[in-house]
């Protein structure tokens, strides 16, 4: 039997806080709902990364935003008459570590995009930097923001850029769960993921992977496709 193919992805901008305009693509589930997925990517990609995994999720009936962080891709660098407000697909080369950390502001904007769609339910994932991101964002929401119920992160770090996040998983809150992935080739990312592992709160659930051989970042989902089914199989279980 023919599937209908679900429909694709719709390119949209947002106004971060700071005035940044940040691009990203929705994939709107065909029925309504209520779960939203966040997806952060890693440096130097762009929100193309996810592409496979948002389709995926998009099927499963989620509304999905993958979004190209401040620098990257077709996003602007930073706000308007910034010094250095060097747009993307390069402009992050030349941030410093505080324009990375502001890139928190593109996260808020866009949970608050999946709120207005009818989101109550967010999830978030990332790489590299963009699980540092989302981690973050799950531990501490701004006021008045989208809580998050949960995160998957591939190949986090202590500290990128100055964007930390032993602290964050520590805040963890009852209730929330986390998935933590890295590659053993990666060592700096798999001795991370122990660390935040093992700091995590009790009443938080917490997962954790580790490959050999399958890089860092989304090129764990390129090296080990069938990771994506657990990945997609654990959100839908974490978020009922």
């Amino acid at each position: 039997a023919s599937q209908t193919a679900p429909p694709m992805p719709q390119r949209i901008e947002l106004k971060t806080k700071d005035g940044v305009s940040v691009i990203g693509d929705y994939y709107a589930p065909s029925q309504a709902s209520v779960k939203g997925l966040l997806l952060l990517h890693m440096m130097p990609a762009d929100r193309t990364s996810w592409n496979a995994f948002a389709g995926r999720m998009q099927a499963a009936g989620w509304h999905v935003l993958a979004i190209d962080l401040r620098g990257h891709g077709e996003s602007q660098g930073g706000p308007p008459g910034a010094s250095l407000a060097k747009g993307g697909p390069d402009g992050y080369r030349s941030f410093s570590d505080a324009e990375h950390q502001a890139s928190a502001s593109d996260v808020e904007a866009s949970a608050e995009f999946l709120k207005s769609k009818g989101v109550t339910a967010l999830s978030l994932g990332g790489a590299s930097i963009g699980a540092n991101l989302a981690l973050a964002y799950l531990a501490d929401p701004p006021a008045g923001g989208l809580d998050a119920k949960a995160a998957f992160l591939l190949s986090p770090g202590l500290d990128y850029r100055g964007v930390k996040t032993e602290s964050a998983a520590r805040d963890l809150k009852p209730g929330q769960s986390v998935y933590y992935v890295a590659s053993r080739d990666d060592q700096y990312s798999a001795d991370t993921i122990q660390q935040l592992y093992d700091a995590a709160p009790a009443g938080a659930a917490k997962d954790i992977k580790f490959f050999e051989t399958a890089g860092h970042g989304t090129t764990v989902f390129e090296r080990e496709p069938g990771f994506m089914d657990e990945m997609a199989s654990w959100l839908q279980n974490v978020t009922p």
